[in-house]
């Protein structure tokens, strides 16, 4: 019988709490640049296992090409930290053989894999450990969540960072060898980001994409927006995103914190839209103006490349690794969340100059071309996959 070509050369696993699928409990960030890159390791003949951790029952889907094992969340009497983890090793070296799996990557959130021992090389690829989002925030983290994390570094073989600086601040963190550390970008399946009209927009139309959590600025956009409508009246903010609690005051919303801090005017002229459809979302992109992530916490943010492939200008913050997406003043502007009389004036310059609108926009797209298109990262992941293999 002749053997499966993609099998000879290179088949991969991924370890994840989410991945985007209907049967699939959730779906963020770690899960969308999962499937980006897993569809496009596909396209390269290279076999891609997805197992989905703390899922609702046990089940085996084929998804474009992607074979996606979900596997049942469970609870033991004692320990079920260990023993989850355990059931979850168990299961996924019982596939290893037969779907003749030659690497796995797992995400450093949570350190699942932590206690595991697999048959197989392990990359960990730096999504954004809690302890590195409590290291930006200047919190702290709890020690079992830090064990946790430091472990299932420890194990893994190698590690991939989506951008220098997350790699860098990881590596510091965990005590890492740099070395080891390879930068490869989060990419994008360029072909579903076209703009074809960049020149039709909604004007004076401010978008924010994201959760809303304090670590992403959102109390200051507020503020920011407050200073903006002043000086715009016409000025209009949507926000999109799942509201969540706020870890620094305890309240269950931080949207009602958000609010709060609007003026009069500001609050009359926002839109709260929650989570909507993925291509609802891609729709608000292109309507938008301009495009605005003030964060103070993340290891990429793919939103702000999916923003700048649809020919968007984006207000981004000037925080580590937001300079390795936008060259400041080029393709895109960088300005820190605290300095509220700074970003508003780079949006208000925006919203007056629709020329340096085009601009911007233009020089973005041309900036995730360069570093951002899928069908490029793939093959830097490929090559990395098979030295580690090697």
């Amino acid at each position: 019988m002749e053997s499966n070509p993609r099998h000879t050369e290179l088949s991969v696993g991924f370890i994840t709490p989410e991945y985007p699928h209907p049967k699939v409990q959730h779906a963020a960030g770690i899960g969308t640049s999962i499937k980006n890159l897993a569809l496009a390791l596909v396209k390269k003949n290279v076999s891609v296992t997805v197992f989905v951790y703390h899922q609702n029952e046990n089940n085996i889907i084929v998804d474009e090409g992607v074979e996606i094992h979900l596997v049942k969340k469970k609870k033991y009497k004692l320990f079920t930290w260990f023993f989850y983890r355990l059931n979850i090793q168990n299961y996924v070296n019982s596939i290893i053989e037969g779907k003749n799996i030659k690497i796995l990557e797992a995400p450093d959130w949570t350190g699942i894999t932590a206690f595991m021992r697999f048959k197989i090389p392990l990359v960990i690829r730096l999504h954004g450990s809690d302890a590195y989002f409590c290291k930006l925030e200047n919190r702290n983290q709890k020690f079992k969540n830090f064990l946790f994390e430091k472990l299932a570094l420890m194990g893994g073989g190698a590690y991939i960072a989506p951008t220098n600086y997350a790699g860098l601040i990881t590596s510091k963190i965990f005590s890492l060898n740099k070395q080891k550390i390879k930068t490869i970008h989060n990419g994008l399946q360029l072909d579903s980001f076209e703009n074809d009209t960049p020149q039709f927009y909604n004007k004076n139309t401010i978008l924010y994409i994201g959760t809303i959590i304090r670590k992403k600025g959102v109390l200051e956009l507020a503020q920011i927006f407050n200073m903006v409508v002043e000086a715009n009246p016409e000025a209009q903010l949507i926000i999109i995103g799942d509201d969540s609690s706020d870890i620094k005051t305890g309240n269950a919303s931080t949207y009602s914190l958000m609010k709060g801090l609007f003026s009069a005017k500001a609050k009359a002229q926002s839109i709260y839209l929650g989570k909507i459809p993925y291509a609802d979302v891609i729709e608000h992109i292109k309507n938008a103006h301009i495009c605005v992530f003030p964060s103070f916490a993340e290891t990429l943010g793919m939103v702000t490349i999916e923003s700048m492939a649809l020919n968007k200008p984006v207000v981004n913050t000037n925080i580590g690794w937001a300079n390795e997406l936008i060259d400041d003043g080029v393709n895109g502007f960088l300005v820190h969340p605290l300095r509220i009389d700074d970003y508003a004036t780079r949006i208000i310059e925006l919203l007056n100059d629709e020329k340096l609108c085009m601009e911007i926009g233009k020089a973005a797209r041309k900036k995730v071309e360069t570093l951002f298109d899928i069908e490029k990262t793939v093959d830097i992941n490929i090559a990395f996959y098979k030295s580690i293999v090697v």
